[in-house]
């Protein structure tokens, strides 16, 4: 019996994170599969990577809701193309699948999500009686594939994206009880961290796979080669543990096999975006005075640009 854990990548930057996912995976000794979609436009260098990787991966079309009127209502216009997600259930050489979305990372072995059935997945955080689509246990089924695209061609989605419109799909979900809900654990979002720092503290030891929910992601953080440690505004030390962890995992596992010219572009055009997340942070009165705003560090950095 074959199954795997897939997930999916619309452009380079979220197929390096799908990278730093599978790593995770494997550090837990997974014993299934890991499969990956990709469209087109993923480019050559990064496809070799990611073959490297992987078990398997798949071409496929961007499927785009093209719904901007709901889209902007969660504030997410680039969600359109998680259409492409459905495609999962394309993948027919499997019995069963776990999708996670590339912008997880999985702390602890987690192959019992394969006893679960279809369609299995964790209340929404920010709306508990929905499933979140980051983790969810499906059948690949041609059928279902089909009666997923029509559903979303004919009805829609109510938020514009793959989580509005599996809901809608999957009606009874909520209904069904704990035989198709997963514990927290199984996609914890890393604000949580910060809602409920009280659960966080009793339960951190048990989480086994954390999302990285929302537009900021790791990769978007300031990484110091120097001191191999993440610089995490004030606004998000509440998730800096599991920052730390996906930068560990990507500078351990998966920068030193990228092709070096891959490698440099992408590592600077991280900490490109990750000045970016830090500048607004600033600019929204989020200051790091005990850290990377602290006075010692922007007096270095002042000498540094005087030499």
């Amino acid at each position: 019996m074959s199954e795997a854990w897939v997930t999916l990548a619309t452009n380079d930057t979220y197929a390096i994170s799908a990278l730093t996912l599978a790593e995770s995976l494997r550090r837990v000794g997974t014993t299934k599969q890991i499969h990956i979609l990709i469209p087109p436009t993923v480019t050559q260098p990064i496809r070799d990577a990611l073959a490297r990787s992987f078990n398997a991966i798949t071409e496929v079309d961007v499927l785009d809701s093209r719904d901007e009127a709901n889209l902007a209502l969660i504030k997410r216009p680039e969600l359109g193309v998680t259409f492409t997600k459905l495609s999962c259930w394309t993948l027919t050489q499997y019995t069963k699948g776990v999708f996670l979305d590339a912008d997880i990372l999985v702390l602890q072995n987690s192959d019992e999500l394969f006893g679960y059935p279809e369609l299995s997945a964790a209340p929404d955080i920010g709306w508990p009686d929905c499933f979140n689509t980051g983790v969810f246990v499906f059948v690949p089924n041609r059928d279902t594939y089909n009666a997923l695209v029509q559903f979303g061609v004919t009805q829609g989605s109510f938020d514009g994206g793959d989580q509005g419109l599996l809901n809608a799909y999957y009606h009874d979900w909520n209904s069904k009880g704990p035989s198709h809900r997963l514990p927290f654990i199984y996609n914890m979002t890393s604000s949580s961290v910060y809602n409920y720092p009280a659960a966080y503290k009793q339960f951190a030891k048990t989480i086994k796979i954390v999302h990285f929910l929302g537009a900021v992601k790791p990769w978007h953080y300031h990484y110091d080669r120097n001191t191999n440690r993440v610089q995490v505004h004030q606004s998000a030390q509440s998730a800096a543990e599991h920052i730390q962890y996906w930068w560990n995992v990507f500078v351990e596992s998966v920068l030193p096999h990228l092709d070096p010219g891959v490698a440099v572009h992408n590592i600077k055009g991280l900490q490109q975006v990750g000045d970016q997340v830090h500048q607004a942070a600033w600019e929204s009165g989020n200051i790091e005075y005990l850290g990377r705003d602290a006075w010692e560090n922007i007096q270095k950095r002042l000498d540094e640009s005087t030499k």
